[in-house]
């Protein structure tokens, strides 16, 4: 009698077990999805923090190096003017008249032929506004006058024709040779932007004029 309350009680015992174990099943893998689940947005977190670190780092550098690069820019730039130094004279051993000649070395202008040699007289000039060379001719007529700047390469005229003028000039100079005695260097001239001719030019000191 007493074995079989026992058994019966066991046999009740059993489906109420059951139902318990299951639950603890069902709440140790909700526990362990919620854990995966909690570390999986931990992770994510970090991630994106880490990311938006980066990106603020990178940030960061690319505005300091922009402020290097300007700094130096601005070295540069003031290094350059001190350097430049702004000629509003020209000195002793070129101020005053020289004979010129000039012979055309190439040319694709009717204007000009190879082997031409054309002389005139130069005035190296200067007034508050600047450096200027004027050109006359053999009768001491005016023909052009030209921008000019003076610095340790040596002397650059420049001329251009006015708007206005049916023929339109562009006239440089490089004069790369000078001396107190002898000038040297090179003419380019186009015409209407369409032709081109190359000179070498040589001055003199004119002892007379």
């Amino acid at each position: 009698m007493h074995q079989s309350h026992n058994k019966q009680y066991f046999n009740n015992l059993k489906p109420h077990t059951m139902l318990l174990l299951r639950n603890c099943l069902l709440c140790s893998l909700l526990s362990c999805m919620l854990l995966a689940a909690c570390q999986n947005d931990n992770r994510e977190r970090y991630l994106t923090q880490r990311e938006q670190a980066i990106g603020k780092r990178e940030s960061d550098f690319a505005l300091k190096e922009a402020d290097y690069k300007s700094l130096v820019q601005m070295r540069d730039s003031l290094r350059t003017k001190k350097d430049t130094v702004i000629i509003q004279s020209w000195p002793e051993t070129i101020a005053g008249v020289w004979n010129s000649k000039s012979v055309c070395r190439e040319s694709n202008c009717s204007e000009y032929v190879i082997g031409d040699q054309r002389t005139n007289f130069w005035e190296f000039i200067s007034d508050s506004t600047g450096l200027f060379t004027r050109v006359m001719d053999a009768n001491n007529k005016l023909l052009r006058i030209y921008t000019a700047q003076l610095d340790s390469s040596g002397i650059k005229l420049h001329f251009l024709s006015d708007s206005s003028a049916t023929k339109k000039m562009d006239i440089n100079f490089d004069l790369s040779q000078v001396s107190p005695q002898l000038i040297k260097g090179t003419q380019a001239v186009t015409i209407n932007q369409a032709c081109n001719a190359k000179f070498t030019v040589e001055l003199t000191r004119a002892t007379t004029r």
